[in-house]
């Protein structure tokens, strides 16, 4: 029997071998990338610890630095439990798809069908597609922070006035992306929660991935910094977990990456829940809206991902064109999301047709641009 440190390296070797029959990637060349877009972004924004996972040919390499809390000082690993913020988005259009799939909902469907209570509102007017693609009309960035219980979520919907028709715009929302999981919840006749964590994790073979982290779980949770430095984690809101809930790590979302890469390795039906997610069905300048995930057409420069990712992107109203029929991602097409809390940062990129991918995780929310810019600059020698 091997001594823990050995199969620690043994481990770590493993995940260099090639499976595909190809030459493994120059794990040195790839070290010296990722230290040299990291290194410097952690000491420019005081980002106290970061995980960092890519995938190259479904080989996985992990780059761990700094610390998952300051006191006691505990090291990242591969391990530590992030708050992914927003990419958790990506999960409520992952369980909406295996909804659909399932038959029990259809995009169509308007939030009535549901919610009776919401019958006749202006929000009924959207259908679930345009609540899970920020189109419904308009709805916020936030809810007003008074809406604190489902009674007073219900009297918001229900006295909500919207900007524009349907499908006419796109406006990233909180509440319209968390009332399309928490219909989604209720097609299922499930708590949104209970339906992640028993049944799309267990599917997508993610075994430390949560939204209500449990006890077993609390040691391996990073504490987040915020601006001031003081030492925070999420606060409980309004479709929390349905919006920005999910805390996960690196080994975990470079899998959830592999699996959206590679779908097929998935039964179904999370193989064609997957595929759902990434079809585009709305155009924003050179941003192709899918649920959850943001998609670029190849040749992808720099300056479209931060268009894409940009405060104009996520804070303003923006024209959108429906796409008939929606469109599956082309040939080199990119697909990204970001994510962040009070504490916490976080940035996943994938190329499919080039099987290559990156997750970043860190514990303070530091500036959008940073991310994209050093995930590009490693994923452009992932690519080559």
């Amino acid at each position: 029997m091997l001594p823990k440190p050995a199969k620690r390296l043994a481990l770590a070797v493993l995940c260099l071998l090639p499976l595909t029959g190809r030459a493994a990637p120059d794990a040195a060349a790839i070290r010296e990338a990722v230290d040299e877009a990291i290194k410097p972004l952690m000491a420019q924004h005081d980002v106290p610890g970061m995980a960092v996972a890519v995938t190259v040919d479904d080989q996985v390499m992990f780059f761990n630095y700094g610390v998952a809390s300051k006191e006691p000082r505990i090291p990242v690993s591969e391990h530590t439990l992030f708050e992914l913020g927003s990419v958790s988005k990506t999960f409520t259009a992952t369980l909406a798809c295996y909804a659909q799939g399932q038959g029990r909902l259809s995009f169509d469907d308007h939030p009535g069908k549901f919610m009776p209570q919401l019958k006749g509102s202006a929000v009924d007017r959207a259908s679930l597609l345009e609540l899970g693609a920020y189109t419904a009309g308009g709805l916020p960035l936030q809810f007003p922070d008074e809406v604190e219980n489902d009674e007073q979520m219900l009297a918001y919907f229900r006295g909500w006035a919207p900007d524009a028709p349907p499908g006419a715009q796109r406006r990233y929302s909180n509440p319209s992306i968390g009332l399309f999981g928490h219909l989604t919840a209720r097609a299922l006749q499930s708590g949104f929660a209970d339906a992640v964590e028993g049944r799309l994790f267990p599917a997508l073979g993610l075994k430390h991935s949560h939204i209500r982290v449990p006890a077993a779980a609390m040691p391996d949770y990073a504490w987040g910094y915020n601006s001031a430095n003081k030492a925070v984690r999420v606060n409980p809101g309004m479709f929390d977990a349905e919006a920005y809930g999910i805390k996960s790590s690196a080994a975990d979302m470079i899998r959830f990456v592999q699996a959206n890469i590679d779908p097929g390795q998935l039964a179904e039906p999370m193989r064609e829940a997957l595929a759902c997610t990434h079809t585009a069905y709305y155009r924003i300048g050179d941003t192709f809206q899918g649920l959850g995930w943001e998609q670029y057409r190849a040749p992808v420069s720099l300056a479209q991902l931060q268009a894409g990712n940009s405060e104009k992107m996520s804070r303003g109203l923006n024209p959108a064109t429906r796409l008939q029929p929606p469109q599956a991602p082309a040939r080199g097409t990119w697909i990204n999301k970001t994510g962040a809390t009070g504490g916490f940062g976080a940035y996943v990129l994938f190329v499919p047709e080039q099987r290559v991918g990156i997750v970043m995780l860190a514990n303070k929310n530091y500036p959008i641009p940073a991310r994209v810019d050093a995930a590009h600059a490693i994923l452009q020698q992932l690519v080559k």
